[in-house]
This record gives C-alpha cells, structure tokens and sequence, in this order.
C-alpha cells in the first residue's frame, strides 16, 4: 500500500494570483507593453484602448469629451452631473404628480418647530393660531386670546395696572403680587408682538 503524500497547506493557504498576461501597445507598429488604460469613447467609457506611457500621453492631450456636442447639450450635460444623472422631483413631491405650489405646507407631526413657524405668512386663512405656552399664560392673565395686536395688549396693561396698583387697594400685599405678575406677563407679550430692532 501506497504511502499517503502529507497535504500542503502552504499550497492552499498561498493566494492564488492569475497568470499575468502582458498587453501590447494598440497602436499599430508599438512593441512595447500596453500598461495604461484610456477610455474609448465618451459612450463607451468602461471599455479601454491600452497604451505604453508614450501613446497614453500622446491620446490624453488629444482626448476632448464634449467633441460632438453643441453647448446647450454641454450645458444640459453638466447640470445632469450635479445630480449624478439621476431623477429628482420637488421636496415631498411625487414623481408623477404635478402639485400646485401653494398648497405645499411644512408637516411638524410632532410639534417640534411649533414656535418658529406659529403665525407664518402665507398659513391658510381660518386656522387656528398655535400660541406658545407662556405667551398663551400671559394672555390668559390679561384675558385676552390670539390673534391679537400689541395696541390691545397696551390697552389691557394700563387697565389692570390701575386696578391692582398698590396705591389705589390701600397696599394690599396681594395686589403687588397681582401687579408683578401682570408686568412680567407684559414683558412677554411685547417681545412676543414687537420685534426688536
């Protein structure tokens, strides 16, 4: 009986390399080795001519990829490009389906921007304003509630301020309390109405 041969692990562990195939030059008479790739065409950008160094250099300089197209496809060409030659359509638009420019809204689903965009121009007639929450405190404080106007809030100010000042309630402690409230609920209200400049 036959002795068996000890397997070679080398021989398996050693990664396997594909004969190297030199490449001659594809310019008609060159015998040295095409080492480097140029592209074909402009259409046909992933099948390459090989070239020595010499005729690489020779075909890169005359290389020109717009020969062929007028400038309004040069153009269209480089517009496509800055999108990567892929589709687009409007932000929360379909592909398909032409939408009117008015009717696009910013969906808050949760609330989140409810400050920033509260009372925006352009927000549909007839819904009801989103107030913030210690704007809408210092509202309920003066009972007033929006939309309002920053001449009506100075109105009620004046208003209440005669009627909690400690000099007309005989310096009732609780109406300076009243009062302090009703002057922080006004600093609110005027940053709020009155932007600043």
């Amino acid at each position: 009986m036959a002795k068996p041969r000890p397997f070679d692990f080398e021989k398996v562990l050693r990664p396997h390399r594909p004969p190297v195939v030199e490449r001659r030059c594809d310019i008609s008479g060159c015998d040295c080795v095409g080492e480097y790739r140029a592209p074909k065409s402009r259409r046909q950008l992933t099948d390459y001519f090989w070239f020595c160094l010499d005729h690489v250099r020779a075909y890169n300089a005359s290389w020109d990829y717009y020969a062929g197209m007028s400038t309004d496809e040069i153009e269209a060409h480089l517009r496509a490009d800055t999108i990567w030659h892929r589709p687009t359509w409007p932000l929360g638009g379909r592909p398909n389906r032409p939408r009117d420019p008015r009717t696009y809204r910013f969906r808050d689903h949760f609330g989140l921007f409810d400050d920033l965009f509260e009372g925006a121009p352009g927000s549909p007639p007839g819904e009801r304003q989103r107030v913030p929450q210690p704007q809408a405190k210092a509202l309920a404080l003066f009972d007033l509630s929006a939309p309002v106007g920053f001449d009506e809030v100075r109105a009620r100010y004046k208003e209440l301020v005669k009627q909690h000042h400690p000099d007309a309630n005989g310096g009732d402690k609780a109406a300076e309390e009243r009062l302090k409230l009703i002057n922080e609920a006004y600093v609110i209200l005027r940053a709020w109405l009155v932007p600043s400049s």
